[in-house]
């Protein structure tokens, strides 16, 4: 089974990405992290995002698209990344999930591919 962990990060985590006093840290949780899910060979995709004030939301209104700059929700936290695994169940994603170094992780299993 396919799931889809989306990690959520706060300003301060997004702050000591670029932050020479604290990018080491911040990065070595990530790399021990990454390399566990590719020893035991369930990683499908991973992938880090910039930081929130980088996006674009767009949403319709009124029957048109509309673009706003930044993120869009106004929340403490923000989509940090993403690791799409493939498992047998729940239960083993959840249990990865776990692992990772950030406080919030959601957990969504993929729907099948369109062929």
């Amino acid at each position: 089974m396919s799931y889809t962990l989306m990690f959520y990060e706060s300003q301060e985590d997004f702050a000591a990405r670029t932050d020479p006093a604290r990018q080491q840290e911040y990065l070595a949780g990530w790399m021990h992290y990454a390399h566990a899910l590719r020893e035991a060979g369930i990683v499908v995709f991973g992938s880090g995002l910039y930081a929130p004030e980088t996006a674009a939301t767009m949403k319709r209104r009124g029957g048109e698209m509309a673009v706003q700059d930044g993120p869009f929700p106004e929340t403490k936290e923000q989509l940090g990344g993403i690791f799409v695994i493939d498992v047998p169940d729940l239960d083993t994603a959840l249990e990865w999930a776990a692992r990772g170094p950030v406080d919030t992780v959601e957990v969504r299993q993929n729907l099948p591919a369109l062929k």
